[in-house]
């Protein structure tokens, strides 16, 4: 999918205090591959860390914790964290 029908996806997702997004940069999946607490208890990571994803890190337009969008091939994901990737919350996962 092209980065702009990307761009298009995330803003029509209509996340409360998410200010619009406007670009979309490529990066590496160690980078953006934070463990996330499930439900169960179990820690997860959701991307390949050696692949290439589109995404960008929006600050909450209240608070302290920003917000972290990836693009997979098939995913949307909008996570919220802290200072440095402190303490993920997975927001939403979404198959495109």
């Amino acid at each position: 999918m092209q980065k702009e029908e990307l761009i298009k996806k995330f803003n029509e997702l209509g996340i409360e205090d998410m200010a619009e997004v406007t670009q979309l940069n490529e990066l590496k999946g160690d980078f953006i591959n934070l463990k996330y607490k499930l439900p169960s208890g179990q820690t997860v990571k959701l991307w390949d860390d050696d692949k290439i994803y589109y995404g960008a890190e929006i600050c909450k337009k209240s608070g302290e914790r920003c917000y972290g969008l990836v693009a997979g091939d098939n995913y949307l994901l909008v996570c919220e964290y802290g200072e440095g990737g402190s303490d993920p919350e997975i927001i939403l996962f979404k198959k495109i």
